[in-house]
């Protein structure tokens, strides 16, 4: 339980990658840390897609800056991207996607990889575009776009954790 915590204690969102490719293995780790994650009752309602088209990713980004309103790359300039999705038909479909997006920055973090989650997925999956890639890959069923996980190697050292507020825990 020591090297969880420890890992879970250090784990913090990165926005600044280098151009490395996460290794092969690494990245299917990360990625079946996902398929691990709770689920409303072991339903599995959440898919995992991941973007290694450049041109689908380079249009996710665009999206995903317009949605936001802003000029950047909200992606980070990460090498890996991955979006999860989950079916609007389960109760605890974002309760559940949200568990798999954190298992794997949890796994990622614990491999070295930096991660960062990012938002908007469900509006860009709202749009014909992200609904023709999902038509694309097969899938089928109404699926919301829980968030995006960019993965990476960071560019620099992680900050610190802060303290943990004084009135986290309560008890009765």
């Amino acid at each position: 339980m020591a090297e969880t915590l420890d890992v879970l204690k250090q784990r913090r969102s990165c926005r600044a990658f280098t151009n490395q490719s996460v290794e092969k293995e690494k990245m299917a780790a990360i990625l079946e840390a996902g398929t691990y994650a709770p689920t409303g009752r072991g339903k599995q309602s959440p898919i995992i897609i991941v973007i290694k088209d450049p041109e689908v990713k380079e249009t996710l980004k665009r999206m995903n800056a317009e949605i936001m309103g802003a000029k950047i790359d909200p992606f980070y300039g990460a090498p890996e991207l991955v979006v999860v999705l989950a079916n609007k038909q389960r109760p605890t479909y974002i309760y559940d996607g949200t568990l798999v997006l954190g298992n794997m920055m949890n796994a990622a973090a614990d491999l070295g990889i930096g991660s960062c989650w990012i938002h908007r997925a469900k509006e860009e999956f709202e749009t014909e575009y992200g609904k023709s890639l999902l038509k694309r890959l097969g899938i089928e069923g109404d699926y919301e776009g829980i968030g995006h996980l960019v993965l990476g190697y960071p560019a620099k050292e992680p900050v610190q954790p802060a303290k943990r507020k004084d009135n986290y825990i309560y008890e009765l």
